[in-house]
């Protein structure tokens, strides 16, 4: 998408950043409130926004996007667990002939950045480690500047002030085990070009580094890997059955997970999985291919179902995965965002639309969109999970607010909606 002129805010960022949680819109309610806690107004809590149902405006709008060949992949609306609106259009895997529906599982790129946090606030919340620890007091190896001064927090607000070289996007990696050791070795390489605490660094080309950094410290402390851990205290206490880093050899025989469509020269789509000689022509994603890395790690390409991340949201609500402070914490602001609403909380966005808090993280690459909101103070849930270049997602996610919290949701610095 054109970068957003009036308010100098990249529409790609929202996307990939937060959606709707990055775009925010005016102001009131708190992190985690409400959802059926008896915090919120009860009128404003039970009640079915009629554009949310089958027929309404949402439903309606995806509709003509998938009509229009312009939208491929699940949206489901969920109010206080139960489902309200779940629709499932095109293919997720082409070649196999296997169509979406609610059991297919989509790459979330940088979405599933948010299960790091919640896995770092599990072991804070044991005693474990806490939130100022500075990054020597667990990982080796790196530079005294950087183990001294650097701190848990840092990392996950992206305010450490590290560099790393950039990531060569065109290498195919062929195991976990080689997943693995580049991350630790990409991490010994990193280098303090800020002042840790003092702004983000998200805009540098290997700012990452701080989130696979995080990834090592939970292996450190929890003595297994990042992928266990999330495996067994994420997806695992959470219910999410149908959740994983998924390796490219279960992408290319699971049944169950969307394969990506890549836009070519000339307007033909490819899957990503299939062709990992090819990228995106997509500028943003500078001709990645999502497939080349065999298994995704802290910053990105874990996989979810859309009910799944339904179940994630309850799970942070009813205690499952956090207790209540460090469920708060997880979700509350951290540092100015993007938008005037909108704020910088662990590796995601939070944002007042309309009103009401909404958290969650989207997330796009080659042939990869996806969305999930929570808006905690109505107990409300939307995802958004798509398999092709070309999808208007960050317009669909603006829909989606509007259906859920019943006003208008302007996007940054104006103009429609896709």
């Amino acid at each position: 998408m054109d970068p957003d002129t009036a308010r100098g805010i990249d529409r790609r960022r929202l996307i990939t950043w937060g959606g709707v949680a990055a775009a925010g819109v005016v102001a009131a309610g708190g992190p985690l409130v409400g959802a059926g806690t008896g915090h919120a107004d009860p009128a404003r809590t039970d009640r079915i926004p009629p554009e949310t149902r089958p027929g309404g405006a949402y439903d309606r709008y995806v509709a003509r996007l998938a009509a229009e060949g312009r939208f491929s992949g699940v949206v489901l609306l969920s109010h206080r667990g139960r489902t309200v609106l779940s629709r499932s259009y095109g293919m997720a895997d082409r070649e196999k002939g296997v169509r979406h529906h609610e059991g297919v599982a989509f790459n979330l790129s940088s979405g599933s950045q948010p299960f790091l946090s919640v896995a770092v606030l599990q072991l804070v919340q044991q005693g474990r480690m806490t939130l100022a620890d500075r990054v020597g007091t667990h990982l080796t190896g790196l530079a005294r500047e950087i183990a001294e001064q650097v701190t848990v927090h840092h990392l996950l607000t992206g305010t450490s002030g590290l560099d790393a070289p950039m990531p060569d996007w065109q290498r195919v990696f062929h195991s976990r085990e080689e997943v693995h050791d580049h991350h630790e070795q990409w991490v010994r390489q990193a280098t303090l070009v800020g002042v840790p605490g003092a702004g983000s660094n998200g805009h540098l080309p290997g700012g990452g580094v701080g989130l696979a950094m995080a990834a090592q410290i939970v292996e450190a402390v929890s003595g297994v890997t990042f992928w266990d851990y999330v495996h067994e205290h994420v997806f695992g206490r959470a219910g999410m059955k149908g959740s994983a880093f998924y390796t490219r050899d279960q992408w290319l025989t699971d049944g169950h997970l969307a394969h990506p469509y890549m836009l070519q020269a000339g307007g033909s789509l490819v899957d990503a999985v299939r062709n990992l000689d090819k990228g995106s022509i997509d500028p943003h994603t500078l001709g990645r291919n999502p497939g080349r890395g065999f298994i995704g790690y802290a910053s990105g390409d874990g996989f979810a179902t859309a009910p799944d991340l339904v179940r994630f949201a309850k799970a942070l609500y009813d205690g499952t995965l956090l207790d209540k402070p460090h469920a708060d914490l997880f979700a509350g602001a951290k540092l100015p965002g993007p938008a005037p609403t909108a704020y910088d909380a662990y590796t995601m966005p939070v944002s007042i639309v309309n009103g009401q808090w909404v958290i969650g993280r989207g997330g796009g690459g080659g042939g990869v969109g996806a969305n999930w909101s929570i808006y905690p103070d109505t107990g409300w849930v939307g995802v958004v999970l798509s398999n092709h270049d070309g999808v208007p997602l960050l317009d669909i996610c603006l829909r989606e607010a509007e259906a859920v919290t019943g006003g208008p949701v302007a996007p940054p610095g104006g103009g429609g909606g896709g």
